[in-house]
């Protein structure tokens, strides 16, 4: 258990390095662009899970965890060992990025551009597909899990570049959190932990339901 939780605390930690990294490196320097956001947390998924898949399952989000959990095919302890760690790693990252940068465009913090009715219907969507493509392509007996890291990844890039102006596209409790408590920017914190967990919860019965 111990190697999978450094597993999860380094590949979070670098997720939220740069994932949230590259949205406040595009406010300073304005040459990343949206679309280079996006593909950044898309390559940077997709590297993360040939990296650790086979050491922790590269989970790297609460709400993947848990929609593991909810399929048996995690303990209750392994699943708050994990959640714990990701926590943890996500607000070190923050930390570094303040840091480095000051408390440019609030860390990268995910933000509703509009209503937050919207932006919960928009993470809930988004996290059901990513959940749905995870189990799809990670870990049903037909799937071809060598090219697991690239369908992922390439969901994540995908729902980042249409949904990141509205939503900021979480799909992940950590990757909101971590920026949002250290940045101070906490008013819209729980739409990204509860529309997030609802959202995998969903899909991973709704995928039992389907293929078990």
């Amino acid at each position: 258990m111990k190697k999978k939780l450094i597993a999860e605390f380094i590949g979070t930690y670098f997720l939220v390095f740069a994932g949230p990294g590259a949205i406040v490196v595009d406010e300073i320097t304005k040459t990343i662009t949206h679309v280079g956001v996006a593909i950044t947390f898309g390559l940077l998924v997709m590297a993360l899970i040939y990296t650790f898949g086979h050491i922790s399952g590269a989970h790297f989000n609460p709400a993947v965890t848990i929609g593991f959990w909810v399929r048996g095919e995690l303990s209750i302890r392994d699943s708050l060992g994990y959640i714990v760690i990701q926590l943890i790693a996500a607000i070190a990252a923050s930390y570094t990025l303040l840091f480095l940068f000051g408390n440019v465009a609030h860390l990268g913090s995910t933000l509703p551009h509009a209503s937050e009715s919207q932006s919960f219907v928009l993470e809930f969507i988004l996290t059901f597909v990513l959940m749905t493509v995870i189990l799809g392509s990670a870990v049903h007996g037909k799937a071809v899990k060598s090219f697991a890291g690239i369908s992922i990844g390439a969901t994540v890039g995908l729902m980042a570049m249409f949904a990141g102006p509205i939503s900021g596209a979480s799909m992940n409790p950590a990757r909101s959190l971590g920026p949002a408590l250290v940045s101070g920017a906490t008013e819209h914190m729980w739409l990204y932990i509860v529309a997030t967990i609802l959202g995998a919860v969903a899909a991973s019965i709704v995928y039992r339901t389907l293929h078990e």
